[in-house]
């Protein structure tokens, strides 16, 4: 890994944060079929809101969800919208503690609202903790560099870099990062998921993330 590369995968939750939030697609598989979650990330408070929609056999999670660090809020709908509603509904949601571990769909939650940090993270410590160039390749007509994260702490679940991410349990991240450092993709190997779940990022216009009562931003 060149310092340029170290340098762009240490700058690129923080330009995630500088941006307040991101517009993202997220594919969650399971043996079922799967859940696609077209979503929106508020990196400063870091709450998520978004639609789910199942794939396969797996419709029972149709509906609005949104998610802090701590709680998830999922709003059950038979035909959920292909965009969330830029007003949230008044009623209708379920709240629910964000588990730790065993949930893929919890551990995706959890991992995208480590995506973005108040700041960068040590560029000189990524390769030296397992940080390294894998390839290149065109997203969305974008030209990446595919990096691999460093390798997880023995009491960490995942590595995302710098981040607290004891409760996503992934092995493995891979960010594919544009020239001046935008996170576009990232996948990432989760223990109860058959396939790494996909993080696309800018796939449709970021909605205000506006939060529901219940569910209490992250300071």
């Amino acid at each position: 890994m060149t310092s340029d590369e170290a340098n762009r995968l240490a700058v690129t939750r923080f330009l995630n944060y500088q941006a307040g939030g991101r517009a993202v697609t997220i594919n969650v598989p399971n043996v079922a079929g799967g859940l696609v979650i077209t979503a929106s990330v508020d990196y400063r408070t870091h709450t998520g809101y978004g639609v789910v929609r199942g794939t396969g056999r797996d419709t029972s999670s149709d509906g609005l969800i949104q998610w802090t660090p701590t709680t998830v809020l999922v709003h059950p709908m038979a035909d959920p919208p292909a965009v969330v509603p830029a007003s949230p509904p008044a009623s209708g949601w379920h709240s629910r503690p964000l588990l730790t571990s065993g949930m893929t769909l919890d551990s995706a939650l959890a991992i995208v609202l480590e995506l973005g940090s108040d700041r960068p993270d040590n560029a000189a410590l990524l390769p030296q903790n397992g940080a390294t160039w894998v390839g290149q390749e065109q997203v969305r007509g974008h030209r990446t560099d595919i990096m691999s994260g460093p390798r997880a702490q023995a009491d960490s679940g995942a590595d995302v870099p710098g981040g607290d991410t004891s409760t996503s349990t992934s092995q493995t991240v891979r960010y594919w990062i544009g020239s001046d450092g935008t996170m576009y993709r990232v996948e990432a190997d989760i223990a109860s998921a058959p396939e790494p779940v996909v993080f696309d990022f800018d796939t449709q216009a970021y909605v205000p993330v506006q939060p529901l009562p219940g569910a209490t931003p992250a300071p």
